[in-house]
């Protein structure tokens, strides 16, 4: 089952002859009550999906943005269970679909069939797990198979082709294709390798591939939309919004509209 809900809203962009977007911000980070207008503001720009950062003292995949912005949520008390607590007071008005980013000790913490009962409650479509890799997701495919939360996989760049193929005919939502080695951060180029392994990739998988990790200005949105289905971008929104730099946030999401690769 390739979990519907995230599936269907980017093959539904893909359709129009648009790229998906895929936004992460880490939540908390500015308060946890900015959370619903950043949300909104994403979903009126036209994201296709929204990626929502658990903050973790130990975010072993994480670059500096990204560590910092969680330092800052974890120094304003924000908590897994918090976190789904502010969902609760808006999630019925979010159109797109909502991703959590989490490490797993925090779902250890909450208590995986609870956390799986309460995301399904909040209409959360997908599931990113980056320090559990491929064959320890048996317990947490158990705890959502009965629901319709995606668990995404992350597929590097030094992922050899039969590792490659088992994530690929496993993966639901979409495959999170990682186009650096190392951790997430904005960076100015990319490998040559790039255009070979998305090729490999499209060709395994059932369901979209989406670029992420070091993606920061409209054209390299443009760049990874001619090789991949998608994009995710990170660290370059997370420090638009501590910027305030919004005009920002909108140049990156149009840059993956039809226009651009008409």
């Amino acid at each position: 089952m390739a979990k519907t809900k995230l599936l269907n809203a980017i093959q539904s962009v893909n359709t129009q002859g648009d790229k998906a977007f895929v936004a992460y911000i880490m939540a908390g980070d500015g308060g946890l009550e900015t959370l619903k207008s950043k949300i909104f503001f994403l979903q009126q720009a036209g994201v296709t999906a929204i990626e929502l950062g658990i903050p973790f003292s130990d975010p072993v995949a994480d670059g500096p943005t990204i560590q910092e912005a969680g330092e800052r949520a974890l120094a304003n008390g924000t908590t897994l269970r918090s976190i789904l607590q502010e969902l609760e007071t808006f999630y019925e008005e979010v159109r797109v679909p909502l991703v959590l980013m989490t490490y797993y000790n925090p779902l250890l913490s909450y208590g995986l069939d609870q956390f799986a009962q309460q995301c399904e409650k909040l209409g959360i479509a997908g599931l990113i797990v980056p320090d559990v890799p491929l064959e320890e997701t048996i317990e947490l495919h158990g705890v959502l198979e009965n629901t319709d939360i995606a668990l995404v996989p992350l597929v590097s760049l030094t992922s050899p082709p039969e590792r490659l193929r088992k994530i690929a005919v496993s993966g639901e939502g979409f495959i999170y294709a990682v186009t650096v080695n190392g951790i997430t951060g904005i960076r100015d180029g990319f490998s040559d390798q790039l255009e070979q392994h998305f090729t490999s990739l499209s060709e395994q998988s059932a369901i979209p591939v989406l670029a992420g990790f070091g993606i920061s200005t409209p054209e390299q949105v443009k760049s990874m939309g001619t090789l991949a289905d998608g994009v995710i971008v990170g660290s370059a929104i997370v420090e638009a919004f501590h910027q305030n730099d919004l005009d920002h946030i909108t140049a990156l999401v149009q840059a993956s509209k039809a226009k651009v690769f008409n």
